[in-house]
């Protein structure tokens, strides 16, 4: 299995990589300030899911895919952008209504449709796409075997520091919401930043990324 040292390496790596605010981290704030906590942390766990998948993706050789066709990337990241800026959109359309919701989150529906929404963030991250048809690969130990275990366990390694990352910062976000909340102008005009945050998070990621 994967040696110790290229475990280390490679959690320092993804560390870098995920702490640096990127569409999942800044999807999961706009979630949190739009929403509240709990949608921040259903979010996270939906966002986590999504890149799992492809993680299992890159091990079972679709990554090289990705890594090779300019045409399927461009396809993942234009796909990631319109649905970020979809929910901006909706986010933003429905900031007047958020005083009514306080209290009322995390509901079985809702709850669910936030999980998915995440999972569809974090499938078509392009940032994560990238690091795991061009990363991952690099730090299996091919003469030790087992080359796809090793992949899923490294990016098991990567998702537990996302987990914990996207965490933080979904909480801090919402922590700020909850003094927004005491006013509904204020709760209101935070709802809408986080609308607007998520529609420029949708045009960044379709206007950057590879150039080949």
């Amino acid at each position: 299995m994967v040696s110790l040292e290229r475990v280390l390496a490679f959690s320092a790596m993804s560390f870098l990589l995920i702490v640096i605010p990127g569409p999942s981290v800044l999807f999961v704030i706009g979630r949190a300030l739009a929403q509240g906590r709990r949608a921040a942390l259903t979010s996270v766990m939906g966002n986590t899911a999504g890149a799992y998948v492809l993680i299992v993706a890159v091990a079972l050789g679709v990554g090289s895919l990705v890594e090779r066709s300019v045409v399927v990337f461009t396809v993942l990241k234009l796909t990631g952008a319109a649905y970020l800026m979809y929910l901006g959109v909706k986010a933003w359309r429905a900031r007047g209504a958020l005083w009514d919701a306080v209290g009322q989150e995390g509901d079985g529906k809702g709850g669910l449709r936030t999980f998915w929404e995440g999972f569809a963030v974090g499938v078509t991250n392009p940032k994560t796409i990238v690091f795991f048809a061009a990363v991952l690969p690099q730090f299996v130990d091919r003469g030790q075997g087992h080359v796809a275990a090793q992949m899923l366990l490294l990016g098991l390694v990567f998702s537990l520091i996302g987990v914990v990352s996207d965490t933080v910062w979904g909480l801090a976000a919402a922590t700020a919401r909850d003094w927004f909340a005491r006013s509904p102008r204020r709760l209101s005009a935070v709802g809408g930043a986080g609308g607007i945050a998520m529609i420029g998070l949708g045009v960044t990621v379709a206007v950057t990324g590879r150039k080949d």
